[in-house]
């Protein structure tokens, strides 16, 4: 069956850098244009990157561009998200899934960033 499962959430202080980490299962990963989500305290759910399906072609909500990169390995079914600079807006429940068949949602890695 379809999984997802993120990791790599941390405290951390403004200015500071995390990667996070998603490993999908039960798909064809190499077949599906994958995104990163940020659920924020209180907001919903919100499109902050996407990658191609060779992860070339990639996308970028105007709050992260320039900070934040996504990377995949079509060998390892895995999903990157490095993020630098970070800012204390950052925070909140991190989410990887499938651009398309989105039915099926991880439990998310929690990212804080505070001083």
């Amino acid at each position: 069956q379809v999984e997802f499962v993120e990791s790599g959430g941390d405290v951390v202080q403004p200015g500071g850098s995390l990667r996070l980490l998603c490993t999908a299962r039960g798909f064809i990963f190499r077949n599906y244009i994958m995104r990163w989500y940020l659920q924020a305290p209180g907001k919903e759910r919100e499109l902050i990157a996407s990658s191609g399906r060779g992860g070339v072609s990639t996308y970028y909500a105007d709050s992260v561009k320039g900070r934040f990169t996504i990377a995949r390995d079509n060998n390892k079914n895995e999903l990157y998200l490095q993020m630098n600079n970070l800012k204390p807006e950052d925070s909140g429940m991190y989410y990887c899934n499938r651009a398309r068949d989105a039915d099926v949602w991880g439990r998310g890695t929690q990212v804080n960033v505070s001083s």
